[in-house]
């Protein structure tokens, strides 16, 4: 299995890589933190886990110059295309089978949306697993999403507020079990200013066999 790369682009953005496959999640990036630009992004996929503008971001704009799918709960992938972006419109689930063997599943998020559910998603880069769990509170089947696709990486919102905060989030941590998390949807606006290292500490005391990594904006990890 070939190393992984992980970009995060602020908020809930995130930019992956492996070999030639390049995959763009949840890509708001005129969000404040962020170190790239709509127009420099020519990803395969992109995935987007509910409507809200922080995270549909530029979906559209970017599969409209590029032709890359938008895969996207149905109702979602609807709209997409309604506006003229290229989507693939599948349901909690999954998973989407994709070039290059990359597989996305969509998973159950507690949050809200105008077209379709809110959803996280299972991105599986020939075997590498990781798992964006979109905006949602906490819930107990994260525990099921664990055993069920066993994710290497789980990336995490600890803004609370509007999603889960870091001390739930460490909690999602205990019940997911992965090798490595990370946190997002974080100090992008006042009412989420959360401090990362915190939530290491508490991931560190709930489930010390998880690595938290806290990526800088536009920074690149390489993972295997």
């Amino acid at each position: 299995m070939s190393p992984v790369s992980i970009r995060w682009l602020g908020h809930a953005a995130f930019q992956l890589k492996q070999g030639s496959t390049e995959i763009l999640i949840d890509p708001w990036l005129t969000n404040p933190l962020s170190p790239a630009k709509p127009e420099e992004m020519r990803p395969d996929y992109i995935v987007v886990t509910h409507d809200h503008g922080d995270h549909l971001g530029e979906a559209i704009e970017i599969s409209k110059r590029t032709g890359a799918p938008v895969i996207a709960v149905y109702e979602l992938a609807n709209f997409i295309q309604e506006n003229g972006g290229n989507a693939i419109g599948m349901n909690i689930g999954g998973p989407a089978v994709l070039k290059n063997g990359v597989k996305v599943y969509l998973t159950p998020a507690f949050h809200s949306s105008t077209h379709g559910s809110p959803t996280g998603a299972v991105v599986d880069l020939g075997g590498f697993k990781i798992y964006h769990a979109g905006d949602t509170g906490l819930f107990g089947d994260m525990k099921l999403i664990g055993e069920v696709y066993s994710p290497d990486l789980a990336l995490l919102p600890i803004g609370g507020f509007f999603t889960m905060n870091a001390d739930q989030a460490a909690i999602a941590v205990q019940l997911i079990g992965p090798r490595y998390a990370a946190p997002m949807h974080y100090n992008t606006f006042d009412v989420i200013k959360q401090d990362p290292s915190y939530f290491a500490e508490r991931v560190k005391r709930l489930r010390p066999l998880t690595e938290v990594i806290i990526p800088k904006p536009g920074e690149w990890i390489e993972l295997k």
